[in-house]
């Protein structure tokens, strides 16, 4: 028989905690992480597609307001010299186990697995790197270790997108523990005000017979995990 957790009573210090953490999270510029060095400097843009922003069974509002913030991050770390940018973007075959999971999404060929026209419109699109994915992991069967492999000089990551708790997490952290395990010397930065999840109230959750997500929770709690193992977890980078 598991542990009984009574969640309400004792996890409510924590809560305050995780509340003036994030509430506390210090800004970030652009001309201090890139040190006049835009060559070492990578921008990598996760699930920033129609499927989770504009339309679909998994769009939503909330994650859709990052759009507009995710492209304006390229462009100012473009306008300082970086040219390092990459997507990784949903597009699952019609049959993968992942729709076990969730409802069929971003299936390949369809509009919901292309980039935002935030993204699209940006006058440098064409030299970003794309890469699908069939997976929450943005690093299995995509050919993005490949191409961070093949830039070596690269030792500054920032990572931007969705979800906070799922594609962007698993993004941050692969390349953060990567670092750990190989000995580079290697920075991941996250800004907060770029990524977000979804939310899925109990009561529509109920009425669904679903899993409910509480967007505040899983969005702060996931990056507080991201902090702990050393990922750069900032409010803004402006």
């Amino acid at each position: 028989m598991i542990r009984k957790i009574n969640l309400k009573d004792r996890a409510r210090p924590f809560l305050a905690y995780l509340q003036d953490w994030y509430n506390g999270l210090p800004d970030m510029s652009w001309p201090e992480l890139i040190g006049g060095e835009p060559e070492r400097v990578a921008v990598i843009s996760i699930d920033v597609i129609n499927g989770f922003c504009k339309s679909g069974p998994l769009s939503s509002e909330r994650v859709g307001a990052i759009a507009q913030p995710v492209a304006e991050a390229f462009e100012r770390a473009y306008a300082l010299g970086v040219r390092h940018f990459a997507l990784t973007q949903d597009t699952h075959d019609p049959d993968t186990p992942e729709f076990q999971s969730y409802p069929p999404h971003c299936v390949r060929g369809t509009e919901e697995s292309e980039a935002v026209d935030e993204l699209k419109a940006l006058p440098f699109f064409s030299d970003v790197a794309i890469f699908p994915k069939n997976s929450i992991n943005s690093h299995i069967s995509t050919g993005l270790g490949a191409w961070i492999s093949e830039r070596p000089e690269i030792d500054r990551f920032v990572i931007v997108g969705d979800c906070s708790d799922l594609c962007t997490y698993q993004a941050a952290m692969h390349l953060r523990l990567e670092a750990n395990a190989n000995n580079f010397d290697r920075r991941v930065v996250v800004p907060a005000d770029t990524v977000d999840t979804y939310d899925t109230p109990v009561s529509t959750a109920r009425e669904l017979g679903i899993y409910a997500h509480d967007g505040d929770l899983h969005h702060i709690m996931f990056l507080h995990h991201m902090a702990m193992n050393g990922v750069e977890v900032v409010g803004t980078l402006s």
